[in-house]
């Protein structure tokens, strides 16, 4: 497999009481740089505090030490690192050379606590660490969005396709709507003709005439006026039903809001805090097992050059030319103290390794285990902090709507009133314009079928009202009409943004098993080229294998 070619690089470092370090300056060249020594000579030291500069979050200061520093000079940039001791924890401050070092600290910071590493180790399941850099929780949020999107398109096209069914009843109402109408209007104007006839036949007691005329005029206005008012009434009792509505669908709506206390929310900041200063107390002790085991591990395998000599010169037994494995390791079994001195049994100090080991898995554990119900508890307060916004916006609209509906019922008692007054107005006024009618016709016809001009009257102003309702009614209808087509205008670029949104699904649905394998076969690549630059012949390969399950 081709490499690439890489550009000669230069880094310095400079670290002071970081792990076991006092102070040190090391300089690196481009490409591989082994850091070979004995056990117990700061090169896990030396790695964290690479680690601090580039960005990671795993260094540890010096036991005897309240901060240290840590500074990366690479191609004329600068990166500055500083840790100070908090409690049980280390805090981080300062310019490292990753804004975001997730990635690094699952494939790259390699040490001990490493979760690739662990995996590793333990045999766990490396597809939660490789896919954890994917944010899957915003995939489904995004699945959830597309899929209500969906579902209301699909409701709408539902109610499109009942509106489109009510189009031929609609279109057959406004037909015989238009025909009343003209069937109206023709009857209007005949009343009309007959009045004018019937004040043609008065002009010979115009004085009564002019009165009964006048009285008339006045009965118009009045019956004008009533319909006017009608017509608010009807109006005003529609708005104030749909307003009633929308004020029962808010109350539904807020009533099915899950209740909320203010003490939830602070005991779950509460919460939060504890379990944020336990997880930042966990850190610490795992930092602290990390140093211990890793220390206790290279002793036991061979020792720090100043306990080797102590322990050499406290050995009686041992020759002036021994090796440190002789000062160290009696025999195969056996091995001496590098606290106490006196011989112990290997096996022993491996099991307490293995049970300080063990329980830094624990307490790694106890730490994953508080960190999901961080945020688990931080979902929680999200949640109650959107319900109580949403049931704020429904606390202002019931105001507003209980509001208008308080003022319209209060105008509706006003148009009420006005309809009474009228209504009585009216009856009064005909009264007046039939006992002038009579006296100004004191002969009625033998036949008795004439209409007088006060029922013709009468007549015209209910034929106007009647043709005022149904032009009103024509008008609504017409607008019902243009409103179902023009609402079908958009069905088609309903249809297509639905089909859009399913692709879209599908594709996100897919997209995590596509992802997977994706990092899957880099990861696959990136160890060919690795083990080609290492030129290590004895390896085949090193890959991780995609397993499927077959589900009965």
């Amino acid at each position: 497999m081709a490499t690439q070619e890489s550009v000669p690089r230069e880094a310095q470092l400079w670290a002071r009481n970081i792990g076991g370090i006092n102070e040190t300056t090391v300089e690196l060249d481009s490409g591989v740089t082994v850091l070979a020594g004995q056990n117990a000579t700061n090169r896990t030291s030396l790695l964290q505090a690479f680690m601090a500069a580039l960005g990671g979050e795993s260094a540890s200061l010096k036991a005897d030490a309240e901060e240290g520093e840590v500074e990366l000079e690479l191609d004329g940039d600068t990166y500055t690192r500083q840790l100070r001791r908090a409690g049980n924890t280390v805090v981080t401050e300062g310019d490292p050379y990753l804004d975001d070092p997730e990635l690094a600290e699952l494939f790259a910071f390699l040490l001990e606590s490493n979760p690739a590493r662990r995996a590793v180790t333990t045999q766990d399941d490396l597809r939660e660490i490789i896919l954890r850099p994917i944010d899957t929780d915003e995939i489904e949020a995004e699945i959830t969005r597309l899929t209500a999107e969906k579902d209301e398109i699909s409701d709408e096209l539902d109610r499109l396709e009942s509106l489109k069914s009510n189009l031929p009843e609609l279109e057959r109402q406004r037909t015989d709507i238009e025909t009343q109408i003209e069937e109206k209007r023709a009857e209007l104007e005949e009343v009309k003709e007959a009045i004018e006839e019937a004040e043609d036949e008065a002009d010979d007691q115009q004085a009564e005439s002019d009165e009964l005329e006048e009285k008339l005029e006045e009965l118009r206005e009045r019956r004008s006026e009533l319909e006017d008012v009608r017509f608010d009434l009807e109006t005003e009792r529609e708005s104030l039903a749909a307003l009633r509505e929308e004020r029962e669908e808010i109350e539904a709506e807020r009533d099915e809001l899950p209740e909320t206390d203010a003490m939830d929310r602070e005991s779950i900041d509460e919460e939060i805090d504890r379990l944020q200063r336990q997880s930042q107390s966990i850190d610490g002790v795992v930092s602290q097992l990390q140093s211990i085991v890793q220390f206790n591990e290279e002793m036991l395998e061979g020792s720090h050059p100043e306990i080797r000599e102590l322990l050499a010169e406290g050995d009686d037994g041992a020759s002036d030319d021994g090796t440190v494995t002789d000062a160290l390791l009696e025999d195969d079994e056996t091995v001496r103290c590098w606290t106490c001195g006196s011989e112990v049994q290997r096996s022993e100090i491996e099991a307490t390794i293995e049970r300080l080991r063990s329980l830094q898995e624990e307490k790694l554990s106890e730490r994953d285990e508080i960190e999901d119900r961080i945020e688990s508890l931080r979902a929680e307060r999200r949640e109650i902090e959107q319900t109580e916004r949403k049931r704020e916006r429904l606390r202002e609209r019931l105001t507003d709507v209980q509001n208008e509906i308080e003022r319209r019922e209060g105008h509706l008692e006003e148009l009420t009133e006005q309809q009474d007054d009228l209504e009585t107005e009216i009856d009064e006024l005909e009264d007046e314009a039939a006992a002038l009618e009579a006296e100004a016709e004191p002969e009625e016809d033998e036949d008795g079928d004439e209409e007088s001009l006060l029922e013709l009257n009468r007549r015209a102003n209910e034929l106007e009202f009647s043709l005022g309702r149904l032009e009103r009614e024509l008008e609504t209808t017409t607008e019902e009409i243009e409103e179902i087509e023009s609402a079908l205008e958009e069905q088609d670029d309903l249809e297509a943004r639905r089909e859009e949104i399913r692709d879209e699904l599908e594709d996100l649905r897919t997209r995590i098993d596509r992802i997977e394998r994706e990092a899957v076969e880099s990861f696959n690549e990136h160890m060919d080229t690795v083990l080609e630059i290492l030129e290590y012949e004895n390896i085949d390969r090193i890959w991780i294998e995609r397993v499927g399950q077959t589900v009965r």
